[in-house]
């Protein structure tokens, strides 16, 4: 198992990886969902993200996109796993668990920093919840 600090990492970089290592059987922890961050304009990324939580299907049945700051980062990631009916995919999503801070079980585990110094343009996943 694999503990990865999310704080100050790059949400599609960190999604792809951790989907790519899923399906080879690897299981992750990833915690410190809040600090993770999105590059790009913030209004462009704000705009977007509250578009897709208003467009709900007849009778609210639509997809919805919720707005726990964990299931963001985890729906990121099972949009980079195979299709749903695939029994791979399914599998490898069930091998990542995700937290929004670092649960007391795993404080003095030795974790993977993937983090790195940010640039001028990003949004925290945390902002975007709100």
């Amino acid at each position: 198992m694999k503990i990865i600090n999310g704080e100050n990492a790059i949400l599609g970089r960190l999604a792809s990886y951790v989907a790519k290592e899923s399906l080879k059987g690897e299981e992750f922890v990833i915690l410190n969902c809040k600090k993770i961050i999105i590059t790009g304009n913030r209004k462009d990324i704000e705009k977007e993200f509250r578009e897709k939580r208003e467009k709900m299907g007849s009778g609210q049945r639509g997809p919805k996109h919720s707005r726990i700051t964990y299931k963001i980062v985890k729906r990121t990631i099972k949009g980079m796993l195979p299709d749903n009916r695939n029994e791979r995919g399914k599998d490898a999503l069930k091998r990542i668990i995700c937290y929004n801070d670092t649960p007391k079980e795993f404080e003095n585990k030795k974790m993977i920093s993937a983090g790195k110094e940010k640039g001028d343009k990003f949004i925290f996943v945390g902002d975007i919840s709100k």
